[in-house]
């Protein structure tokens, strides 16, 4: 390693731990030993010291072991005498410096709470987000899992000019990377100068301002640890799986801007322990020879319209990109952007026009692939504030195409037009709403746009069911109304056709192991009557999946013969998830909640828990950030029911799985539900009356409480014993 770089990174090492360390000794005069440290909302402590020692930083005197660690880590500074070798006590310098780095940040999480928004976007008055909370990570984890966002830049600094940096910052958007940016070069910061070029900033858009200074690093790889624990199972400890799991599913880099100072060399060392390269575009010496990271691990000098491609290339990134032929920028980071009032320039649907969307399949004779037709006026034929109706009416054929696969490719119309830059898609059917930006409009966005994109983005993903597509739109409403009305009646005839299917009914079943990437010995069985826990996958999904791609993550399953059928037992089901779990799942519940029940990466919508006291069962979706009445919020349940554990009482559901009839059939079913966030019971509130209605007890539903009834067990159990609750007088559920 370059003898400058392994000086400059152990010099940096010094000044961050010594920073740090007088910031702790400040902080222990005035709280205390005692006194409660942590970064907001999360499960994971401080993650990169929980990931790499085991360590669980959880009030201020326990930063001094951590301390004394970083002093024992921290090489001889490099003098004319040392010479060989460089790179271990370069890497001892980077991860010291990590350690120093979190624990400082902690310590200014308490001495200034409101110094980060603590929220997903800037407010008015703050850019600065800080470290993601369980809540967000486990939001994007799913992204990570099946290939959507195959990797992070981490950017410290940044290009002088606006227009240089929303260019970089545009191209790691269309690689579909996220990008979090630290720090600053000559007094500006990156994600200032892409607000004022309206560039969106936040998680919604995956350009993320961690934090203005370099310190802030640490927020990246601590997320980077985060994946490792919570969706590959490796433990609190495990150093060396955390770091070769990095190295080898989570595809991220530095990317450097401007003069590199030594607390900018201490960091990329640190990052080079996790495979992390750095690519920057200032004169610094390089290290070419491969050793830590897959190729090179610091390449300099590269001029900021090749600096993007060399960072992928350095890194060994594979990205899959397919061209679509439309006047914007489209992929997976702009699905999250938002078309706000003042930068609105017409919309469709929502309730302003009729808006409806619909997908029906032909005879092959009866489609002309490729063909996009508009009827009625476009774009640029009206003035802003002008809305249209908007019907788009998408006519497939295939050889292997099934009528049951209608409504998998009709949901892809969702987040296929909000990879769009500029365009915001919300709802489907006849509830869809379009928001179209002023400018995109400026860039000649056309509404055939919309289907050129539907045209080839449904070819590329469905290619084995659909060998025809074409697009019809309408922006004259008795054309739209016509589409309506056929759109109602294949709804109708869709929905009593799932509605008809049960788990009797079908010998088959599907895996879906997608998540097995990060949680090896995860398996998710879908049901008819059970949807993926990541309300994602239903049974028509596995089905039209296995189609399209026979040796993908969606196998059948031939359930076999049930032995138990209120647990939901079935002979093949065990013997595909023990082998498919290598082991580690011998058998495994569709049913029940105590008895070996389903496990989960990550991804769930919702956790079910036990509570004891209460006789009952609780469930909260992860979009809730107070405390449940287990004692635990989200962030703290979701570590006892994911990376692929079998934790009976403690199980990751879909909302979708809320209103089935197999729903905790072990433990007496909905009856057995006593509490729920108010947001998630208002949200299902319609089905989940109905259900109640057919199982004879309509009253159920407001015996149900929420957190205005309480967030304690105690408090819980007062309202159901006042609300004569059914769980009170059912057998204790083992």
């Amino acid at each position: 390693m370059s003898k400058i770089i392994c000086s400059a990174a152990i010099r940096g090492a010094r000044k961050i731990i010594d920073m740090a360390e007088e910031s702790y000794e400040e902080a222990l005069k005035k709280y205390g030993a005692d006194h409660e440290v942590s970064f907001p909302n999360t499960a994971y402590y401080l993650p990169v010291i929980y990931s790499m020692l085991g360590a669980k930083v959880e009030k201020l005197g326990d930063m001094k072991d951590i301390f004394q660690e970083c002093r024992t880590l921290m090489p001889p500074v490099v003098t004319e005498d040392i010479w060989l070798p460089y790179l271990a006590p370069a890497l001892d310098a980077g991860m010291a410096t990590f350690f120093a780095e979190e624990m400082y940040e902690a310590i200014r999480y308490l001495n200034t709470p409101n110094f980060y928004t603590k929220t997903e976007d800037p407010t008015a008055d703050n850019i600065w987000l800080g470290a993601a909370d369980d809540v967000i990570f486990r939001k994007r984890g799913v992204e990570f899992v099946d290939g959507t966002a195959p990797g992070f830049a981490a950017i410290m600094g940044t290009p002088a000019d606006k227009e240089v940096a929303s260019r970089i910052a545009l191209e790691l958007q269309e690689k579909n990377l996220y990008i979090f940016m630290h720090d600053q070069t000559g007094g500006l910061t990156m994600p200032d100068l892409l607000v004022k070029n309206n560039v969106q900033v936040g998680w919604n858009t995956r350009l993320v301002p961690f934090g203005q200074s370099y310190t802030t690093a640490v927020f990246a790889i601590g997320f980077a640890c985060r994946v490792a624990m919570a969706f590959g199972g490796i433990k609190p400890g495990d150093y060396k799986g955390n770091l070769l799991y990095n190295k080898d599913r989570t595809f991220a880099f530095v990317m450097a801007f401007g003069p590199v100072s030594d607390e900018w060399y201490a960091n990329a060392a640190g990052a080079i322990n996790w495979g992390f390269p750095t690519i920057s575009d200032y004169d610094i010496p390089e290290v070419l020879p491969t050793g830590i990271c897959t190729y090179e691990h610091v390449v300099s000098n590269i001029p900021h319209n090749e600096i993007v491609q060399k960072a992928i290339e350095v890194r060994g990134l594979k990205v899959n990109i397919t061209k679509i032929d439309i006047p914007l920028a489209f992929g997976p980071a702009f699905e999250g952007e938002r078309v706000r009032k003042d930068e609105l320039f017409m919309e469709c649907g929502g309730g302003r026009t009729p808006g409806v969307e619909v997908l029906i399949s032909k005879g092959m004779d009866e489609v002309e692939d490729g063909l996009v037709t508009l009827e009625g006026p476009d774009i640029c034929d009206i003035q802003q504030g002008q809305n249209l109706p908007l019907g788009i009416l998408v006519e497939v054929a295939g050889r292997q195409m099934q009528s049951d696969f209608e409504p998998i490719l009709e949901r892809q119309f969702h987040h296929l037009t909000n990879y769009i830059q500029g365009i915001m898609h919300m709802g489907q059917r006849n509830i869809m709403w379009v928001r179209i930006g002023k400018a995109a409009v400026e860039k000649g966005f056309s509404f055939k746009h919309i289907g050129k994109v539907l045209h080839g983005k449904l070819h590329q993903e469905f290619g084995a069911i659909v060998d025809k597509i074409q697009v019809k739109l309408f922006t004259v409403e008795d054309k739209v109304k016509e589409v309506m009305a056929l759109a109602t009646s294949v709804y109708t005839e869709r929905d009593l056709r799932l509605g008809a299917m049960t788990d009797e009914t079908e010998d088959v079943f599907y895996s879906c192991t997608l998540c097995q990437s990060f949680a090896p010995s995860h398996v998710c069985v879908i049901t008819p009557e059970r949807i993926g826990m990541c309300g994602a996958y239903n049974w028509l999904d596995g089905k039209a999946s296995y189609q399209i791609n026979p040796t993908g993550p969606n196998q059948p399953i031939e359930k076999g013969e049930c032995t138990d059928p209120d647990n939901g037992y079935y002979v093949g089901i065990n013997e595909f998830v023990n082998q498919a779990s290598r082991g580690a799942v011998p058998e495994v519940s569709c049913y029940s909640l105590m008895n070996n029940p389903m496990t989960a990466c990550g991804c769930f919508e919702a956790i079910a828990a036990m509570l004891p006291t209460c006789n009952g069962i609780m469930v909260v979706n992860r979009d809730f950030l107070g405390m449940t009445p287990s004692g635990m919020k989200f962030t703290s349940l979701a570590g006892m029911a994911g990376g692929g554990m079998q934790t009976p009482g403690f199980m990751g559901v879909s909302k979708h799985y809320m209103t089935s009839n197999k729903l905790f059939k072990a433990e007496g079913g909905l009856k057995r539900v006593v509490w729920m966030p108010k947001m998630l019971k208002e949200e299902i509130s319609e089905k989940l009356k109905e259900v109640c209605k057919n199982i004879g007890m309509p009253e159920l539903y407001d015996m149900i409480a929420t957190e205005e009834q309480g967030t304690t067990e105690e408090e819980i159990y007062k309202f159901l014993k006042e609300k004569g609750h059914p769980a009170l007088e059912m057998e204790t559920a083992v």
